[in-house]
């Protein structure tokens, strides 16, 4: 697959557009990282406050140099404001396989249907113009409300992977739930479900 990491994909509908996450966000997403730091509770890297923010998309554009994630920032059509963040990362062009996550929304967003248009558009160029066989999916696996928004847009349990990462700043270890979506998959059933469910 010859992917160019540098060009300007969007991914865009009625509802939501995706572009290319730069370091130049800063400031469409400095208020997400001041007023809701929790939303990075689980995670292990974290945006909030104006040091890790900087990190965070320092890190983030280095991956895309790596060629190794490809992160974007989420525009709400609706609501005319940006909303959070989600990245393809591990991708393996080799071996058709890559993953998809660290996924956050601001609170305003949560709920609102807008997770499953980001995945849509997702998913559909990751099986439809990278030609995936497979995206996968992890997540703390006490991060209940993370898994069940990716049970929701049709990610199958594989199982856990126990004492897996670190937590931040403890010496608790934590397990990791690893779900998946094949590409027979998304042609069979999750794109016409998925599809289905958009509001």
């Amino acid at each position: 697959m010859d992917f160019n990491f540098m060009q300007n994909t969007i991914l865009e509908n009625d509802v939501v557009i995706l572009r290319p996450l730069q370091e130049t966000d800063f400031d469409n997403l400095l208020p997400f990282s001041i007023n809701e730091p929790d939303t990075w509770f689980y995670s292990l890297v974290r945006a909030n406050g104006k040091e890790n923010l900087t990190q965070y998309l320092k890190s983030a554009v280095q991956g895309r140099d790596n060629e190794s994630e490809f992160p974007f920032i989420v525009f709400d059509k609706r609501t005319n404001s940006y909303a959070g963040s989600t990245r393809f990362y591990n991708i393996n062009f080799q071996y058709k396989t890559l993953l998809l996550g660290f996924t956050w929304y601001g609170e305003q967003f949560r709920g609102t249907g807008l997770n499953k248009h980001c995945k849509f558009l997702l998913l559909q160029y990751a099986f439809e113009s990278l030609n995936m066989e497979r995206v996968e999916f992890r997540a703390d696996n006490s991060n209940t409300r993370s898994i069940a928004a990716m049970k929701s847009i049709g990610c199958v349990v594989e199982g856990v992977l126990r004492y897996h990462m670190p937590t931040h700043g403890s010496e608790i270890r934590r397990d990791s739930i690893v779900l998946s979506i094949l590409k027979k998959d998304w042609f069979e059933s999750v794109k016409q479900k998925l599809k289905a469910s958009l509001v």
